[in-house]
């Protein structure tokens, strides 16, 4: 069965006595960053601002991009990173990490932004109580972008992943790259030789052979105050940095002081200290659960699925890049300490048959996961624009389908995120209406003939089979039984 053409869209779940209500921002398609109720009424749109993602400050005031780079000449590249108010101006900018000229482009300095970025005095960018990011002032982590070359690694050009910090007046104060730390990243023998060969080359009009994006970074966030840090464990340590690599299935956190690696999930989910997690495949949002919500401490992350890693090559995997693959995802929340799986949304509990229908809750690439307040989890099943929220029993209290389509057609969501009504005063509180759970068995579009047997024109029974005989009954067109 392919995509249906017809289905709902906006809001069609809502238990307001069960949800954790407020705006929901993500990036609707080529319109802009948009914010919406509970009800899916669109109360904001922030025109022709990119969200990579969107996130909103206390205010009123959104983050997000300007522009973006040319694919011909580079992944992913926004050209700055702006905050704004709710009106649209430019309250703050950052766009001095590299001086950039593409030819039929006028030459201009690029942020080089990429997937993540957070404001100082919140660690993650979502709602925590008590950890309320800076609208006015303080220092930004930003995952970004820079070419270079690292024979260790490949021979090849690679696209490097740097996490920056940077003050408000745009000075850059801390910097780490993790090709300067590839001897810690984990990797075997096969797949040193497999990144050698081709650290997952992508090709643009103006670098001849491509570049390498041979991590794929798409989160980095503070590790925020926790527990963990408080008992005593240095390698939590609230101003370390937790980052995912997608396309090395890789979760790390990495000492913001020495630059070291100090805590590291994958590459290999074989080893027995892991086994039990299972494969953790192409992820995004792999962040600490900070302090004052259900979870405080440990890891949350989107385990995609898909297709991510290096190594021996097997039957998918021909050269052995992408070689481990994974037709579902899940939610995984895990204490970094034990290891142990704390919490999970997977196909099972969203309801389906395992492993026959586990693809009915996939999303092989971007989406995301945020812990709220009352335990419920905020989930972007991005590929497919479904955000939706479960319970810690994982009922569905709340669910949206994205209308909005890009230049691909698709309503891809990259990721979206719950604030309290409060953080935009500009605003009156919506009024919250309940939205039931359709019955899909029974719902048809005019025209269409309702579900019963009084549109059957014919009944086909057929009876148990023996080795003497079978019979199937059927109807004559007077609708009476008969034998064949």
């Amino acid at each position: 069965m392919g995509h249906s053409t017809i289905y709902p869209t906006g809001a069609t779940v809502y238990n307001v006595d069960k949800a954790w209500s407020g705006y929901t921002v993500f990036e609707a398609g080529n319109d802009g960053v948009l914010l919406i109720d509970m009800n899916g009424k669109e109360v904001h749109l922030w025109k022709g601002l990119i969200g990579f993602p969107a996130k909103i400050l206390p205010g009123g005031y959104v983050l997000g991009s300007t522009g973006r780079r040319d694919p011909k000449f580079g992944i992913q590249d926004n050209v700055d990173l702006v905050q704004v108010d709710f009106e649209g101006n430019i309250v703050w900018k950052y766009n001095s990490y590299e001086y950039i000229e593409d030819p039929g482009y006028e030459a201009l300095w690029y942020a080089r932004q990429h997937h993540d970025y957070q404001r100082e005095g919140n660690p993650v960018g979502y709602y925590a109580p008590g950890l309320e990011p800076k609208a006015d002032s303080g220092n930004t982590l930003i995952l970004a972008h820079k070419n270079l070359r690292n024979p260790q690694i490949s021979d090849k050009i690679l696209l490097d992943d740097t996490i920056i910090e940077v003050d408000w007046e745009g000075n850059i104060l801390w910097e780490w790259a993790p090709n300067d730390h590839f001897n810690e990243l984990g990797f075997d023998e096969a797949a040193k030789n497999v990144l050698f060969r081709d650290p997952n080359t992508r090709s643009f009009g103006n670098l001849g052979g491509g570049v390498g994006d041979w991590l794929h970074i798409n989160s980095a966030s503070y590790v925020g105050p926790n527990k963990f840090y408080d008992a005593g464990d240095e390698r939590f340590h609230p101003d370390n940095i937790i980052w995912d690599a997608r396309e090395a299935n890789i979760i790390a956190i990495t000492d913001k002081r020495t630059g070291a690696i100090v805590w590291r999930l994958g590459p290999d989910y074989s080893l027995p200290e892991v086994k039990h997690i299972g494969w953790i495949i192409g992820q995004h949002h792999a962040h600490i659960i900070p302090k004052g919500l259900p979870g405080e401490g440990n890891v949350l992350v989107f385990d995609n699925g898909g297709w991510g890693g290096y190594g021996l090559p097997n039957p998918s995997s021909p050269f052995g890049q992408k070689n481990a693959l994974r037709d579902h995802s899940r939610i995984l929340e895990i204490n970094p300490v034990t290891l142990a799986i704390e919490w999970q949304y997977t196909s099972a509990e969203a309801g389906f048959s395992v492993p026959t229908d586990s693809y009915k809750f996939y999303s092989p690439y971007i989406s995301s996961a945020q812990r709220l307040p009352n335990g419920n989890t905020l989930i972007t099943e991005g590929s497919n624009g479904r955000l939706f929220e479960v319970t810690a029993q994982h009922e569905l209290v709340w669910e949206y389908i994205s209308p909005y389509t890009d230049k691909r057609n698709t309503n891809m969501v990259y990721r979206s995120y719950r604030v309290p009504y409060e953080w935009v005063p500009q605003l009156e509180k919506p009024i919250e209406k309940a939205i039931a759970a359709i019955d899909v068995s029974e719902f048809r579009v005019p025209g269409a003939a309702p579900k019963g047997s009084d549109s059957i024109v014919n009944v086909v029974t057929t009876l148990p089979f023996t080795e003497a005989a079978a019979c199937v009954i059927t109807t004559d067109e007077n609708n009476s039984l008969k034998s064949e």
